[in-house]
């Protein structure tokens, strides 16, 4: 297992306005040494308030580069907190984190918008609406909400300040190959995450194959 060495490299030349490059640090993992860098929104609130945060997580030399192992992954505190076994959230980033690092070279994008982007209190209410029967897709529109209201403008951005020229996106969701090359990023190759079926997550995969149009291997793509 490779990962960077201790010293960071300088910011690339590349300057996105959307988001300030805030913090930037090696942090050892048990996937090996993780590069850690904190970007900043640079319109995301009014003067006065803390702008919202998104991570890179960067193994290897990615600068000027293309073809580069990357995960678009969105915030899920119940999966990656509470080890929630309804959704595939925590799995899909441990299984890139380690697909990276045995590779040498790639990068996490982690985004702040969970639920699909209605956010915790609203996701734990479609918890709630799912407990009674509706599946994922009608619980959002219960509440009001699109079925995924998530941006990648964000991670197009953060990948522009990487240096990143093309990326082999680790996705089972097309939608997100589309929002990256629609903001500019060009993506070489989708590369599919493998998940682990369970009783509490089986018809929520389902769902997400059968009405999202994600392709996830072996949850059973029904017609």
């Amino acid at each position: 297992m490779t990962g960077p060495s201790s010293a960071i490299p300088p910011p690339p030349a590349v300057d996105d306005p959307r988001v300030d490059l805030y913090a930037d640090a090696i942090v050892p993992t048990e996937y090996g040494p993780v590069r850690t860098v904190v970007f900043r929104e640079s319109t995301s609130c009014a003067p006065g308030c803390e702008p919202l945060e998104h991570v890179a997580l960067v193994i290897g030399d990615v600068a000027s580069a293309d073809d580069v192992p990357t995960r678009v992954h969105s915030e899920c505190w119940t999966g990656e907190v509470l080890h929630s076994l309804k959704c595939d959230c925590r799995e899909q980033l441990d299984v890139a984190m380690r697909h990276i690092a045995q590779i040498g070279r790639g990068v996490v994008i982690y985004l702040r918008q969970e639920g699909r982007g209605i956010g915790l209190g609203n996701k734990i209410r479609a918890y709630s609406l799912q407990s009674q029967g509706a599946d994922t897709v009608d619980a959002n529109r219960m509440l009001g909400f699109e079925d995924d209201l998530r941006d990648y403008s964000m991670a197009v951005a953060m990948l522009r300040e990487l240096g990143v020229k093309s990326v082999a996106l680790l996705t089972n969701n097309p939608g997100k190959v589309e929002g990256l090359e629609s903001g500019g990023m060009r993506v070489t190759r989708r590369v599919p995450m493998s998940v682990t079926t369970n009783e509490f997550n089986v018809e929520y995969l389902e769902t997400k194959n059968r009405r999202m149009g994600h392709h996830i291997p072996g949850a059973g793509r029904t017609p």
